[in-house]
């Protein structure tokens, strides 16, 4: 999927890793996966998606825009809460279907809707031979 933002990905493989074009490679769903990490600790904040609306208004705006799979609906992080995430820095990967953003979070500085800083909250331990019970952070 491609909108008018975006231009059509070459058919080059090596153009598409090693250029300097964006052209994200939507999956079927039209979605590019979005990690977010904390501009300023790098912590692992969350994991979302984006269609090429809110990957457009996020270059655009400077603030994370989402599309929530859920709800089927543009989101823009933070309209509600006041957690607006300002994008110091945005990368794509070397095929370009994952984007990672560096943001700084306004209001209380949470990101996860159970009102964590991070989503990523529960550890899930390793190596014991059997499916583990998750351990909450402190």
């Amino acid at each position: 999927m491609t909108d008018c933002f975006f231009p059509p990905a070459p058919a080059d493989k090596k153009a598409v890793e090693e250029g300097l074009e964006l052209t994200p490679a939507f999956d079927a769903n039209g979605l590019v996966t979005c990690v977010t990490t904390d501009a300023d600790t790098g912590h692992l904040l969350m994991v979302a998606h984006m269609n090429a609306e809110s990957l457009r208004r996020t270059i655009e705006t400077g603030t994370a825009w989402y599309w929530s799979r859920s709800r089927q609906s543009l989101w823009h992080k933070g309209d509600t809460s006041g957690q607006i995430q300002t994008v110091v820095e945005m990368r794509v990967d070397c095929d370009q279907d994952a984007v990672w953003i560096k943001v700084r979070v306004a209001g209380d500085g949470g990101c996860c809707h159970t009102g964590r800083r991070s989503c990523f909250y529960r550890e899930i331990p390793v190596g014991t031979g059997e499916v583990p019970a998750l351990v909450k952070d402190a």
